[in-house]
């Protein structure tokens, strides 16, 4: 059951009459902003907000970014960790000594790093462990296809296992990095982003003067997870020109100009690039439902806000997408690949005066699943992990004082 907000503040606030923790927040996602970003920097102010101390560093950093303005509001800097003007071979790890030197001054009672995927942050694991400062990991997405080569995965699980807790966004992204890894991870927990939508309720369900059914595909433009390939070349197959049917294409980045030559090459008329957005609300209100084509997420915010808004999805069987639509109930499930998705969206088509109930079913389930404060719920949890490992500590400094050991500290 989901925590309520004023119990969550009121814990925090307990939290800060205990004691002032000092937490590190290191994001290694390379991308300037993203999806990934917005739990950790919502808990970070969190955090600030309720008298304790936070410093945070970014692999690159846009300073106009507004959650990165709102944090320095708080007076909390976030750091660029790549440095520009380095020697390329040094650009990888250049930052790691500066880095270590803060950490071994500061010596948070918690160290968070936020992964963009389950790997890219794994050597701030290491230099945590070697400096012996408790961290946690989280893990915003694992792919189905980028698994550890073998001379690395001992060292990498050790950082898994070593973590104070490794928090994912879906059961899938946990059960894969376990096996990708080589561990069981007694220490995993499953927390949730935040969200953009705040609606009551459905919104309106769109109405379409010439019957044609609208969806939206709300997703980075980035081929290799997101897989708008996939989609393009299906609606290039003869029958899906020929219905009343369009798809817009929401969202930015490296891969749009591929994906507009894709589809002039295949002759699509029926889809449009509208861009970035921060009117999530706009969007669905004018379409009828979400169709992603993913290869790989981790439990992407467009499902979630799709289904807040009352509307149905088609999505690929990858990340958390399972763990959120039930298959022709609130959605459609499909494999990610040309044939399985065509199968699923041919259902939807078929079954088009359905999808209204479809959404109604949705919005009612999204709500039962997910918290409406997952970032004050991930803060207190932070706090309460800080707590634990302070009150550990204070208990090992009295033995220690009247003699008594403590296996626990042997290490």
């Amino acid at each position: 059951m989901p925590v309520s907000k004023d119990s969550i503040r009121t814990d925090l606030t307990k939290g800060r009459r205990k004691a002032s923790r000092r937490f590190t927040i290191i994001s290694s996602c390379s991308d300037l902003w993203g999806g990934s970003e917005e739990l950790w920097s919502a808990a970070a102010c969190a955090l600030i907000e309720s008298g304790h101390s936070v410093s945070c560093f970014k692999s690159g950093v846009d300073a106009t970014q507004p959650n990165v303005r709102r944090l320095k509001s708080f007076s909390c800097t976030v750091r660029n960790l790549r440095r520009r003007n380095r020697a390329p071979v040094l650009i990888k790890y250049a930052h790691v000594l500066p880095l270590a030197m803060h950490l071994s001054r500061r010596r948070p009672d918690l160290v968070i790093i936020s992964q963009g995927d389950n790997y890219d942050g794994l050597y701030l694991g290491y230099l945590c462990q070697k400096l012996r400062i408790p961290y946690t990991l989280i893990c915003q997405k694992a792919s189905d296809y980028f698994w550890p080569e073998d001379k690395l995965r001992s060292y990498k699980g050790a950082v898994f296992t070593g973590a104070v807790r490794c928090f994912f966004v879906s059961e899938h992204n946990r059960r894969l990095t376990e096996d990708q890894y080589g561990v069981t991870l007694k220490n995993a927990m499953v927390v949730r982003n935040p969200y953009l939508v705040r609606v009551p309720q459905p919104l309106p369900w769109p109405a379409s003067d010439d019957d044609k059914l609208k969806l939206a595909c709300v997703a980075r433009l980035y081929l290799l997870d997101k897989g708008q390939d996939i989609l393009l070349r299906i609606l290039a197959r003869n029958k899906w020109k020929e219905r009343k049917l369009h798809v817009s294409f929401f969202g930015q980045g490296v891969n749009r100009e591929s994906l507009e030559f894709l589809a002039a090459k295949l002759g699509i008329q029926n889809v449009s690039f509208e861009g970035q957005t921060s009117e999530v609300i706009g969007i669905w209100r004018n379409h009828h439902a979400l169709i992603l084509a993913s290869r790989a997420e981790g439990m992407p915010l467009a499902l979630v806000e799709a289904m807040m808004c009352g509307r149905p999805a088609i999505v690929t069987k990858v990340g958390g997408n399972a763990e959120l639509v039930e298959d022709r109930v609130t959605g459609f499930l499909a494999a990610p690949v040309e044939d399985s998705l065509d199968a699923a969206l041919e259902d939807a088509w078929t079954r088009r005066n359905e999808l209204r109930e479809m959404g109604r079913l949705a919005a009612t389930r999204i709500r039962e699943l997910i918290s409406p404060n997952p970032a004050q719920e991930f803060a207190h949890t932070l706090l309460e992990i800080a707590d634990e490992l302070a009150e550990a500590k204070a208990r090992r400094r009295v033995r220690g004082h009247i003699g008594v050991s403590d296996p626990k500290s042997s290490t």
